[in-house]
């Protein structure tokens, strides 16, 4: 089984690539096989232009890779920091990028970043507008870690330890319901039921 991590913050050592080192920790430690991490840090793909659908060989060449690890993949980890209330750019371009042929009928689970009392935004704005077309079906489950600094660090002194013990707790316990997601539509994939090329878009 493969989760592969998205980590949809722009900044370098990001808090949010942070929290995806430490989810890649658990899902390695008896959740799943691999759980290699997509950065987008230094925001490295260029915003989406016709020439995806008409098959630049700019884009063929950009996107083939990153296609084929997600299509590889099994199910995901989405992390999003709160900028303005909203989804990164980036991570919002990322599926636009995508289609159902990479993440299709694959469990998410969505993790929001604040380095405040936010995160609530993100999470919402994912669920509305980012499945439809490549149809990633993000489970019920979801974490929103709050004063993103004052956990998950490698120096405990860091660390608020009443919030840190919580979310390390809660994570773990979040992954596990992703692994049987994954294992779950796994079968929905291979019944043949979702395959179709009719229907393409979502409605």
């Amino acid at each position: 089984m493969k989760i592969t991590i998205i980590s949809g913050s722009h900044r370098v050592n990001a808090q949010s690539l942070k929290v995806a080192k430490f989810i890649q920790t658990q899902l390695e430690d008896g959740l799943c096989d691999e759980a290699p991490i997509l950065s987008l840090a230094d925001n490295p793909l260029p915003l989406w232009d016709q020439g995806v659908w008409d098959g630049d060989e700019k884009w063929t060449a950009l996107l083939t890779p990153l296609k084929e690890q997600l299509a590889s993949s099994d199910g995901f980890v989405v992390i999003t920091p709160e900028w303005h209330g909203q989804v990164p750019a980036g991570l919002k371009n990322l599926f636009l990028l995508c289609s159902k042929n990479e993440l299709g009928h694959k469990p998410a689970m969505i993790v929001a970043v604040s380095s405040g009392d936010g995160g609530a935004y993100p999470i919402a704005e994912l669920r509305m507008s980012s499945y439809k077309n490549n149809r990633l079906c993000y489970i019920p489950e979801q974490i929103i870690i709050r004063n993103v600094e004052q956990v998950l660090n490698e120096d405990a002194k860091e660390n608020n330890q009443r919030s840190d013990t919580f979310y390390r707790e809660r994570i773990t316990w979040a992954l596990g319901i992703l692994k049987e997601y994954t294992s779950a539509l796994a079968q929905v994939r291979n019944s043949g039921a979702t395959q179709t090329d009719k229907f393409n878009n979502g409605m």
